[in-house]
């Protein structure tokens, strides 16, 4: 089952001495093509009824679920880009600040405006949602297009209940299953 092959392949990582957390290694699930395969069409399975028309997702990871998360429904990809990438585009971007997350960092992001058009139905990726922070960034940019967000999918949750019903948040895994 993809659910106990995406534990079985995750890992924290100690950084060192000059961090105070572990890291998560989520790069086991890139080796794995069973994993690889699996993603896309879980990611939107609990989403396929609300015919999402774009997906769109944060770097960097997001980069690599997005397009296996689009490709499993049939639909183009819409990256969104964070303001140290934003020398690479170039023409009209929307661009929105996230809340802080749980690090208490900032984020903008940015999607080029000619990729996100007014009612577009989009499904937001991401790999992990912590505090929402990223999706709340991306659902602004969407407000801002015109475009309807149809809930958001994710291969962790972290967050709270409360976080994940109001941002539409579904998650393959809750992040306690990673603690053991």
């Amino acid at each position: 089952m993809l659910n106990d092959r995406l534990v079985e392949l995750f890992r924290w990582v100690d950084p060192g001495p000059a961090s105070d957390h572990l890291v998560s290694d989520v790069s086991g699930w890139w080796r794995d093509p069973e994993v690889l395969a699996g993603l896309g069409p879980a990611l939107v399975a609990p989403f396929r009824t609300t015919r999402p028309t774009v997906v769109l997702a944060p770097a960097v990871t997001g980069l690599l679920l997005g397009p296996l998360a689009a490709t499993a429904l049939g639909v183009g990809f819409v990256p969104a880009y964070k303001v140290a990438d934003g020398r690479l585009l170039a023409g009209a971007v929307t661009w929105a600040d996230s809340p802080p997350d749980f690090r208490g960092r900032r984020v903008t992001l940015g999607v080029r405006d000619r990729h996100l058009s007014p009612g577009d139905r989009v499904l937001l990726v991401d790999d992990w949602v912590a505090t929402g922070a990223q999706l709340r960034a991306l659902r602004e940019i969407c407000a801002a297009r015109r475009a309807e967000v149809v809930g958001a999918s994710a291969v962790v949750a972290d967050c709270p209940p409360e976080v994940a019903a109001e941002l539409g948040v579904r998650a393959l895994l809750d992040a306690a299953r990673l603690l053991g």
